[in-house]
């Protein structure tokens, strides 16, 4: 997880979903840790990526940056698919 003041967000996820036509699901994983018991929780959160090209597939792993808003609920986009999934 980058962030620089001033700068966009940049997350790092997996496709989960590509049914929409150029958008994407990516679930994007993170460990925090509970605030009494101290355990170390993974949380996932989904977000919407606008992908131009349709080239994302389920199971890709991406990086996404932050942009203004493309529809109601897309805020991000694709920068770049760095694995591609085996399938």
């Amino acid at each position: 997880m980058e962030q620089v003041p001033g700068k966009r967000k940049i997350r790092e996820g997996t496709v989960v979903s590509d049914k929409m036509n150029k958008t994407v699901v990516v679930a994007v994983e993170s460990l925090v840790r509970h605030p009494i018991y101290g355990r170390t929780m993974r949380r996932t959160k989904r977000f919407k990526a606008h992908d131009e090209e349709n080239e994302c597939r389920t199971g890709d792993v991406v990086r996404i940056e932050e942009t203004r808003p493309l529809s109601k609920e897309k805020h991000w986009r694709v920068i770049k698919v760095i694995r591609r999934s085996e399938i």
